[in-house]
């Protein structure tokens, strides 16, 4: 068995295509006393946990079946210092995943709707055991990132163990989701590019795990979807810069710095020398800010990756005050 996160992403992304029916989930509301304040015990205490950065706790809780995922586990922990640093936990949402009727190891899909039927949580599993598991949501409160942590706990007959842990930024630069949101629906018919990946950012940190569907989210696609003359369709880009033509193939949001920046994959004109490729990225940056001025005013910096023959090379980060 192997609970770690990136697994239940995979299994997301690739859909599973006999799920088990023999497997129910259970909101926190609909929880049994018993139950509601045994796993906020212990997933709060994990989450504070992940918070403090405290691996040892965490180690000692990891249940056996996932020693040969640990180092991946404890890098995710770790990964998320900057994320959770400052804050304080506080969960958000508790989901109890019942697959002990399955009479053998199955590919598993559960559907969890909380109370009032806002928030659907899609949950793949591929060949889960049968068992009692559970998926806890927190937050780090008081965090300038607002680092949000997902984690997934599973029943060993007489405890509840630690199967996985995932984190995500809550925040780029003091905004949260909401604010993004607000911000793409006030830029949508003056600087169309701009709201497009304001609507990106604003998915990005509120949708924090992959398998999370929400009805107000697919309102957020909706309305980005409908914006005039945004990117949407506009690749390949060209961009005239003095005596030479860009070809941009993809603008996309980067969170990989846990800021909002965006990430530039271009025709490269086939330079391999490092200063050489800095000078012809800091050239496509100037002529796409040129063309689209409002993205310097709304994000915090660009990526530039360098394409020739097929191969994507990522050649550096710019913030937008350093960039000509």
């Amino acid at each position: 068995m192997r609970l770690c996160w990136k697994v239940l992403i995979v299994a997301v992304v690739l859909a599973v295509p006999a799920a088990s029916q023999a497997a129910t989930c259970t909101s926190q509301a609909e929880l049994s006393p018993q139950d509601r304040a045994t796993l906020s015990s212990v997933g709060g205490r994990m989450a504070q946990a992940v918070v403090n950065q405290d691996i040892a706790t965490l180690q000692a809780a990891l249940l056996p079946a996932e020693t040969a995922e640990w180092t991946g586990i404890r890098g995710a922990i770790e990964q998320s210092a900057p994320m959770v640093k400052g804050g304080h936990a506080q969960l958000r949402s508790i989901y109890l995943l019942d697959a002990s009727s399955q009479t053998a190891t199955a590919d598993t899909q559960l559907f969890c709707s909380n109370a009032a039927g806002t928030l659907t949580v899609t949950v793949n599993m591929h060949a889960l055991p049968p068992g009692r598991y559970a998926v806890v949501f927190a937050d780090a409160n008081g965090a300038p990132m607002q680092g949000q942590i997902g984690i997934i706990l599973a029943w060993d007959g007489q405890s509840w163990r630690l199967g996985g842990v995932s984190t995500h930024p809550g925040a780029f630069d003091g905004h949260d989701g909401v604010w993004f949101w607000t911000r793409a629906r006030a830029l949508a018919a003056v600087d169309p590019w701009s709201a497009w990946y304001s609507y990106d950012a604003a998915h990005f940190l509120l949708l924090p795990f992959d398998f999370v569907s929400s009805p107000n989210l697919e309102k957020l696609l909706k309305e980005q979807t409908d914006i005039q003359n945004s990117p949407q369709n506009a690749f390949p880009y060209s961009l005239a810069a003095g005596d030479r033509t860009w070809k941009i193939d993809s603008v996309a949001l980067d969170p990989t710095l846990n800021q909002s920046d965006l990430a530039l994959a271009y025709e490269s004109s086939g330079v391999t020398d490092s200063a050489a490729l800095r000078t012809e990225a800091i050239a496509v940056f100037s002529a796409f800010l040129k063309a689209q001025p409002g993205i310097r005013a709304n994000f915090h910096g660009l990526w530039a990756y360098a394409v020739k023959d097929g191969k994507r090379t990522p050649v550096m980060e710019l913030p937008m005050a350093q960039i000509p």
